[in-house]
């Protein structure tokens, strides 16, 4: 078995798209006005509209609704955080040192999802995440 993506689903793709893109750097993919995805070396994020939850189930997800934490590995958690100032509108914490070795910032976007940003700090945790 192979993770391959997350899937967030909102009533607006296109603000979520463009906030995403803002955030990681990343480029979307658009199949159609419903669905986006972002894809990174490692996993997808995809974005689908409330329009596409009926094709599964009806009723099964709702937007801004579910109880995840999207998390980005990135370089520089400290540099990230300066660049967010001022675009994200909801940070939960300042870049902090966590106990299992990583530096995390906590952010809601704009659906209020919870993302984390991380950088490895301890070296357990830079073995953990080597590329």
């Amino acid at each position: 078995m192979e993770f391959v993506s997350i899937r967030i689903i909102t009533d607006d793709v296109a603000r979520l798209a463009e906030f995403y893109q803002r955030a990681t750097g990343v480029q979307a993919a658009w199949s159609n006005e419903n669905f986006a995805e972002l894809t990174t070396s490692s996993a997808t994020l995809a974005i689908a509209s409330t329009r596409t939850v009926p094709l599964f189930a009806p009723g099964a997800a709702r937007p801004a609704n579910n109880n995840v934490i999207i998390e980005f590995l990135v370089d520089d958690v400290d540099g990230v955080h300066q660049n967010l100032a001022g675009f994200v509108e909801d940070f939960v914490n300042e870049p902090t040192t966590m106990p299992w070795g990583n530096r995390s910032l906590l952010f809601r976007d704009p659906d209020g999802n919870l993302v984390n940003f991380f950088t490895p700090v301890t070296q357990a945790a830079i073995d953990k995440f080597a590329r």
